[in-house]
């Protein structure tokens, strides 16, 4: 009952006086009863109270308007997040467990993994979606790319490409095409050193990902590198800027059409570098590009012969 109607009123319109009970039992005083308890209005004693709230979990502030609590349901687990998980050594409120109840708890985690997943496909749906979210935490990627790289491997799942393929190429080949849908200048290489399994495992896996489910990639320019090798080899914000204008005259003249971008975007680094007395060597560049300094080189010619 709202308080408006209560002053309004003059009375709670939900307490009413209990017939069946209209005395106290213990100063014979007149008892009523709400939607919470029954309780004598002269002592105070609490006579009976309803111990279950049928009332919602949510508060609606407005009738267009109903929150509700509890985890969001999240696409980087296997059950969406509605599983259990069991404590180990204390309560909620921080106090430490008995041994009899640790020893009892330890007994039904290990039946609740028994019975955890209900075929061997969704054991390694769990396998794979938590080697995802390892991988996308190793390289700080957002809740977006994550959710996304886990989807993709649900639908790769979906379609049997893990069928003689490893759980984790597939893990890590999803990640890379979710950062590769959304433009994240990620190399294979960096994937690659956090994943489990060979590069050429998580290659082919990637392979296989875009050519049967159809990945919206679009390709990678050279400039989308520039920020993050610019960070790494720690060179100046100007050197940053001139490279960033080399790579993006070469890509309106068409001269990085078909080209390794991280490769291409070392060498706009590199001869920025030389340009504003900045000496970068060749395999410095290289080395943050995971390329060659024969791939180097080529491309400073490239940028050389365009004069830009």
């Amino acid at each position: 009952m709202a308080t408006r109607d209560i002053y309004e009123t003059g009375f709670d319109e939900d307490v009413r006086t209990d017939s069946n009970a209209n005395q106290c039992p213990e100063c014979d005083g007149r008892v009523t009863t709400n939607a919470i308890e029954t309780t004598c209005e002269d002592c105070g004693l609490v006579i009976d109270e309803q111990r279950i709230d049928h009332g919602p979990e949510w508060r609606a502030h407005d009738q267009d308007q109903q929150k509700r609590t509890g985890a969001p349901l999240t696409a980087a687990r296997h059950d969406r997040g509605l599983s259990t998980e069991i404590g180990r050594r204390k309560y909620a409120n921080g106090n430490e467990l008995s041994g009899q109840k640790r020893q009892r708890l330890s007994r039904m985690r290990r039946e609740q993994n028994r019975g955890r997943f209900q075929s061997k496909a969704e054991r390694n749906l769990a396998h794979g979606l938590g080697e995802v979210r390892r991988v996308a935490s190793v390289l700080e990627l957002s809740d977006s790319i994550r959710d996304q790289a886990c989807q993709l491997f649900r639908s790769a799942q979906n379609e049997d490409l893990l069928r003689g393929r490893s759980i984790e190429a597939i893990a890590a080949a999803s990640v890379y095409g979710a950062c590769r849908c959304n433009g994240h200048s990620r190399l294979l290489d960096d994937v690659v050193d956090t994943a489990r399994v060979e590069q050429s495992r998580v290659a082919n896996a990637y392979k296989t990902l875009n050519t049967e489910l159809g990945l919206p990639t679009q390709p990678v320019r050279p400039s989308e590198y520039i920020p993050r090798l610019a960070s790494e080899l720690d060179v100046p914000a100007y050197i940053r800027q001139r490279a960033r204008r080399l790579a993006e005259q070469s890509e309106s003249s068409g001269a990085a059409s078909g080209v390794n971008p991280s490769g291409f975007a070392a060498a706009c680094l590199y001869k920025a570098g030389r340009e504003e007395g900045r000496w970068l060597t060749q395999a410095e560049v290289a080395e943050a590009a995971s390329v060659t300094s024969t791939t180097i080189r080529s491309h400073r010619d490239t940028l050389n012969e365009l004069a830009v």
